[in-house]
């Protein structure tokens, strides 16, 4: 049976900030923000020199805004999110032994 998660390919998984903003719906100018306060991280690479994403910051950016759509201050949902994708972590690891 074909793994229903390939954790490879989702390692691998690079998006540009404008793909990012258009999957999200946050503005570039507001990834930026937040990657400045040192809420999520990018990498610069052949997408043009622009900003490009991973899997799990993608995934942060999706709980922070899910959290702010709450109540949440953004530092708060930084937090938050860092809580919940410690555990994700934890299971992607067991899972790719």
């Amino acid at each position: 049976m074909e793994e229903l998660l390939d954790l490879k390919l989702i390692s691998k998984l690079r998006l540009c900030i404008g793909e990012v903003e258009d999957i999200t719906d946050i503005k570039q100018r507001k990834l930026r923000y937040w990657e400045e306060k040192g809420i999520i991280s990018s990498s610069t690479s052949t997408c043009g020199g622009n900003k490009l994403f991973d899997y799990i910051n993608i995934k942060k950016v999706l709980l922070i805004k899910e959290y702010i759509e709450e109540g949440f201050t953004l530092d708060a949902s930084a937090k938050k999110a860092d809580i919940k994708l410690l555990a994700s972590l934890e299971v992607f690891n067991k899972l790719g032994q």
